[in-house]
């Protein structure tokens, strides 16, 4: 069965001139006419080409879209409708994954993006800018603070503005390459710059920049709008030059004192960042780090950071804030604070305000989310979600993941995205890496657990690099040893955690993972040692024993 949405019925009379249209393409067997639901359902033989159909109806001057749930095979589906149009709103990683998948699947794609650049928040102010600015504090402190006793430490030598420069390179030789590269060479994407907000579920309204606008219509549509970072109500602030995560990246100062309020993922990354550039830093976290993970990572973070000499302050919220012209007077339930800069990092929300979700009756979250299921579908037929702007965990990775599922879907696949061992990582350093089960989320499971806590300090290629801050610790069903969860504080650790994600999935008990062939001196053979400390100490091991 397929089945047509079809626009511009504008009374009961139109339906059988409908079905008198479509009743005699070849192909059709039977078919049956909705007025009350737009509805057009059409019983096909093996050869009717749905594209006969929509072009009948056009002619008449209706339009007409293929319903996401037409029981219709992906190879007739692809074959039959090259002129299948999908409109993506954001350009993205979860926009191009979903882009190019829907190429591949026969589909004409608009993309529809308002901001100067394409590429959405990673390449151009999130993970890829960030992690340059990361490797060249790691570098600074490593020239300040190595510990080989035959190399001298020295004062490295920094120019914030060439930095900015170069990282502002990197972004747009990345930019080029992995977006407008595709975009220039891919026939069947093109690109709108202008605001989308939808008009009805099949029809996007386009704000354009010079001022005009522009209707589309498609017959899938995917919202691919990211994230924004969130801005709390404390008194004072809004009128106050505070950063964001964006301007602390690519600033060409660097602060005497930066006060960093919050404690999420990027503050911590850009707090310690900042610190080996050789500022000052205080970091108001209105919980311990890393509160929502197992509480050893926060406390083992937390140390590390006052080694380095970053000021952090657990249980600590700003209630007022000033700025003189000069300086931020920052008010707390622990004193006052003053700093040349701030920083506001407190996570960041989805950007869907302006995106007149409520005309197509999409569903969202408290939050603004917009709510899918594993195939990035919403509740509206024919309209997904992928990445920051959706209710999917807030990872690039998981946008991509999500955006090519949604292609795959809109052009007859039938794909879901498993997030159950969903590895993550947090560019600190040490750095933390996580996947499956805290015991503390086990137990909200009803999951009975045993657990094993290995210092880095047993691990010989971490003694080898004389960096033995952190741990590995493993969670394992108690039953039957099967290994669900893994929490890892390590320098490099993030080169570890999918090794345990790969476990995790293939459901090894840590038995089975302590007999595996690990390579001696590297860092992922802290796994093996660990999973042997379920039924031994290694502390008494001769290196390499199996």
């Amino acid at each position: 069965m397929i089945k047509l949405s079809i626009q511009g019925m504008t009374c009961p009379s139109c339906a059988p001139k409908v079905h008198n249209k479509i009743i005699k393409l070849d192909g059709v067997l039977d078919v049956s006419v909705s007025y009350a639901e737009s509805l057009v359902s059409i019983t096909p033989s093996e050869d009717f080409n749905v594209q006969s159909a929509i072009d009948a109806l056009e002619s008449e001057g209706y339009q007409a879209y293929i319903e996401a749930n037409s029981c219709y095979t992906s190879d007739q589906f692809v074959s039959n409708k090259k002129d299948l149009h999908v409109a993506i709103i954001g350009s993205g990683s979860g926009a191009f994954a979903c882009a190019t998948k829907a190429a591949e699947g026969g589909a004409k794609v608009t993309i529809i993006e308002g901001a100067d650049v394409i590429g959405g928040c990673c390449v151009n102010v999130g993970c890829v800018p960030s992690k340059i600015l990361i490797r060249a504090a790691q570098l600074a402190e490593q020239q300040r603070n190595n510990p080989f006793e035959g190399l001298e430490n020295h004062q490295p030598q920094l120019n914030r503005a060439l930095l900015s420069q170069q990282q502002s390179a990197r972004v747009e030789e990345l930019r080029h390459a992995k977006y407008q590269n595709i975009l220039d060479t891919n026939p069947s994407l093109s690109l709108i710059k202008g605001y989308a907000r939808f008009k009805n579920a099949n029809t996007l309204i386009i704000d354009k920049p010079d001022g005009d606008q522009q209707e589309i219509s498609a017959d899938r549509i995917l919202i691919a709008t990211g994230s924004t970072p969130t801005i709390p109500a404390i008194n004072g602030l809004n009128d106050t030059p505070f950063w964001t995560s964006t301007e602390a990246l690519f600033a060409s100062d660097l602060p005497e004192h930066l006060v960093v309020i919050g404690s999420s993922v990027v503050a911590l990354e850009i707090a310690q960042a900042y610190r080996r550039l050789g500022s000052e830093v205080t970091v108001l976290a209105r919980h311990t780090l890393l509160y929502r993970e197992d509480p050893l990572l926060g406390e083992e973070l937390e140390k590390c950071f006052k080694k380095e000499g970053v000021n952090v302050l657990t249980d600590t919220s700003a209630n007022n804030i000033a700025h003189d012209g000069k300086h931020f007077i920052i008010d707390s339930n622990n004193g006052r604070i003053t700093s040349d800069k701030l920083l506001v990092s407190t996570g960041r929300h989805a950007n869907t305000e302006k995106l007149n979700l409520k005309a197509a009756g999409i569903q969202v979250t408290e939050l603004g989310e917009v709510m899918v299921d594993a195939k990035m579908q919403t509740n509206v037929e024919g309209i997904y979600a992928a990445g920051d702007c959706s209710n999917m965990p807030q990872f690039v990775y998981v946008a991509a993941a999500a955006g090519s599922r949604a292609g795959t879907n809109m052009t007859g696949g039938d794909v879901s995205l498993d997030l159950s061992t969903m590895p993550a990582v947090i560019f600190t350093d040490p750095q933390v890496a996580t996947v499956g089960f805290t015991e503390a989320h086990a137990k909200q499971q009803d999951i009975d657990t045993i657990s094993r806590v290995l210092p880095m300090e047993n691990v010989p290629r971490a003694l080898a690099n004389f960096e033995t801050d952190g741990f590995i610790k493993l969670v394992a069903e108690e039953s039957t040893g099967t290994l669900i969860g893994a929490q890892i504080l390590a320098h490099e650790g993030g080169e570890l955690i999918q090794s345990a994600a790969i476990a995790i999935h293939n459901k090894m008990t840590v038995a089975e993972l302590a007999g595996q062939l690990f390579p001696y001196l590297t860092m992922v053979e802290g796994l093996k040692l660990c999973a042997q400390t379920f039924h031994k100490d290694v502390s008494e091991l001769s290196c390499c024993a199996a």
